[in-house]
């Protein structure tokens, strides 16, 4: 007998999925997260649920977790001290940054968190053009006197991005030798190694985030894996991407930067499993916990990756699954503001004190509360009972901090809390879908999270979104994805030249390299070679563009034949994106692409036999609950999730409990069980 367990830390709670090998069950578990050390929760959850299932920390034969330590430790600015070497005369780069400015017409907006102390950027004698050849040699130097002032103003940590290393990484390999010898018990990161792209700036901010994080998440690793074997795991432990894969711990410490956002991107490689099973290849998921909303779109079971995307406040070049982040969870605080506006979010109560109903001494009301109040959620106990709550509490904290300061009543301020939450999250969605050129009403809306179900047949109706879809633990979803990743390495290089058959050589030339560097990354990992496959694209640009669309294409050995298809595949998705094309113009290639993946086992779900003729079960209690657009409470059923038979139809409205989620069903809408316990919600037209 084995288990695979999967674990996502978020906010609010800790996550664990659990998956007998032997007898196919899975077994979800929440706890409180423990954010001063995130370890902790995860070692107390492991130990819980083996407990729970009487199994010994031996027969745990996978474990992976999604962790948010690189992200807090840039949140809270809590990261390592870091000097940067640069070619002399390029050290202010990371303060010029580039002409973007997201609030050009603020005159107020602040700059973000500088991440290298003043002083600790310092430029040396080299220069390498942009054929990689070399101008100037490296004057070795001034680099070592460069690297004993970084020792001695204690930076623990030291970025290295040269002008077109990308192209000549020669300087870079060598500054990081003669940092090993001089100062061997730095972190080191070198652009060539982490971003090997063109755009210095994007390169040069990857580069440092990187470093600003590595001794930071080398501690946390070292600590996590330590506490997992002194508990009798004995298998390493894995960490997941920002681009939905999961990695050893080893490749962790090198790249902390691609753990960025693992967590979410977990909840996104879930979400496309499940849409295989419910035959729905183009899904928004809306993830929402205590603390944040998650959103991101899925074509064709593939969610989205973006090659590039801010990390608190600065680009970061590293190939991350296309997820939209807002303060909108359970634990969002609501209040009135200077304008006498009702605002709700980003500031969250966390897990301590969390929504005034948890009873921890939390006083401002929160979407919990209002959920509670307006008798959607469960008014005595949650998480299946283990956690009580007490809607007096929720209604005073309305009462006090809205109702006082609005004349609303309480019911109102609440309903008006989860009106302005949910109008949060529609913005949200339009941003991934309609923004793109996508008809957000062709796509069915996948929820999750503790509190996703809870709102999302409303947002589905006010966007125009016929389809809801709830996977079974929806409140754990991310942490399943964690068992459904497999290992993935994302290489790429830069070379522009026109994407003409004269050129061919040196495409296929790049791509040689990149299949020989990803085979190198897949042997480290131990993945056998009949598990191994490689993906390939091209970013490609009309020439003068300043910006590209990245274009898959079959093999990373392109004939004529290929070349025309993946040029006028590039059209067409011009055409898509901006509503336009130009067939005569030339077509650049800019970057190559090559994504190694090593496939993981993973569980196996069984499909059940429908039963349509089984009565529907009888509900646990009748709830008076007020519905958004309603005046007056509507007596509603209340059922146990698991209760359901596949094959059922349950008509709206009613709510569903479980342990990690609710699920929120108001009239119009019915709830079809399907064979793998997904609930598959269809809104009907009002007569």
């Amino acid at each position: 007998m084995g288990y695979m367990i999967g674990v996502d830390v978020g906010g609010t709670f800790t996550d664990f999925s659990v998956f007998n090998l032997e007898t196919g069950e899975l077994f979800n578990y929440k706890d409180s997260s423990t954010p001063d050390d995130p370890s902790r929760a995860i070692v107390k959850g492991v130990k819980d649920v083996l407990d729970i299932k009487k199994a010994a920390p031996s027969e745990v034969s996978y474990l992976a977790h999604g962790t948010t330590v690189g992200t807090n430790a840039l949140i809270e600015k809590k990261g390592a001290k870091v000097g940067l070497i640069t070619t002399k005369g390029f050290k202010d780069l990371m303060e010029i940054g580039t002409q973007r400015r997201p609030s050009l017409y603020d005159l107020k907006a602040q700059k973000p968190y500088p991440l290298i102390p003043s002083g600790l950027n310092c430029g040396v004698t080299e220069r390498i053009l942009y054929d990689g050849s070399v101008e100037t040699e490296l004057d070795e130097e001034e680099t070592r006197e460069v690297i004993r002032y970084l020792k001695n103003k204690n930076a623990t940590a030291i970025a290295v991005c040269t002008l077109f290393s990308f192209i000549n990484p020669d300087h870079e390999q060598r500054i990081r030798k003669l940092i090993e010898e001089e100062y061997p018990e730095a972190y080191i990161t070198t652009s060539c190694e982490i971003s090997p792209e063109f755009r210095e700036y994007s390169r040069m901010s990857t580069t440092v985030l990187n470093s600003y994080l590595g001794p930071v998440m080398k501690k946390y690793v070292h600590n996590f894996r330590e506490s997992v074997h002194d508990m009798g795991v004995n298998v390493e432990p894995y960490i997941t991407m920002s681009n939905g894969s999961i990695i050893s711990i080893k490749e962790t410490i090198d790249c902390p930067i691609k753990c960025a956002v693992s967590g979410p991107s977990a909840g996104a490689v879930a979400a496309a499993f499940i849409g295989k099973q419910c035959n729905a290849d183009k899904i928004i998921t809306f993830d929402m916990g205590g603390t944040s909303a998650d959103i991101s779109l899925i074509e064709n079971y593939t969610p989205q990756v973006t090659n590039e995307r801010d990390v608190e406040g600065y680009p970061c070049r590293i190939p991350m699954i296309n997820i939209i982040t807002i303060g909108a969870g359970g634990g969002s605080i609501a209040k009135i503001d200077a304008g006498g506006a009702l605002k709700v979010g980003p500031e969250s109560a966390g897990a301590t004190p969390g929504p005034a109903c948890y009873k921890r001494g939390g006083e401002n009301p929160c979407v919990t509360d209002a959920n509670i109040v307006l008798g959607k959620l469960n008014q005595k106990k949650i998480l299946g009972g283990r956690m009580d709550v007490d809607v007096e509490l929720a209604k005073k904290a309305i009462r006090e901090k809205i109702s006082n300061m609005s004349g609303l009543t309480t019911e109102e301020a609440a309903n008006g809390i989860i009106t302005v939450v949910n109008s949060n999250m529609v913005r949200a969605v339009r941003s991934v879908s309609v923004e793109k050129g996508y008809d957000v009403r062709e796509f069915s809306l996948m929820a999750f999270g503790g509190a996703g179900p809870l709102h999302a047949c409303e947002v589905a109706k006010e966007l125009g979104m016929k389809r809801v879809i709830i996977p079974p633990h929806a409140g754990t979803l991310c942490s399943l994805g964690l068992l459904l990743a497999d290992t993935r390495f994302d290489i790429s290089r830069t070379s522009i030249v026109d994407g003409t058959a004269e050129n061919l050589k040196t495409v296929n030339k790049m791509f040689e390299d990149m299949i020989r560097q990803g085979t190198e990354a897949l042997n480290r990992e131990g993945i056998p070679e009949v598990r191994r496959n490689f993906e390939f694209s091209i970013d490609m640009r009309y020439l003068r563009q300043n910006f590209e669309i990245n274009i898959p294409v079959s093999t990373g050995k392109i004939d004529e034949e290929l070349l025309k298809e993946s040029i006028a595949a590039f059209h067409r998705e011009h055409k898509r994106s901006y509503g336009y094309c130009n067939e005569n113009a030339t077509v650049q290639f800019v970057s190559y692409r090559l994504t190694a993946v090593g496939t993981i086992d993973k569980p196996e779900f069984v499909k059940k036999e429908l039963h349509p003729e089984v009565p529907v079960p009888a509900p646990v209690e009748i709830r008076d609950v007020l519905f958004q657009g309603e005046s007056e409470r509507i007596k509603t059923p209340v059922y146990k999730r698991f209760d359901f038979t596949a094959g059922q139809s349950i008509p709206g409205p009613c709510i569903c409990e479980q342990m990690d989620s609710t699920l929120v069903v108001p009239k119009n809408w019915v709830i079809h069980v399907d064979g793998y316990d997904n609930l598959q919600i269809d809104y009907r037209e009002e007569n």
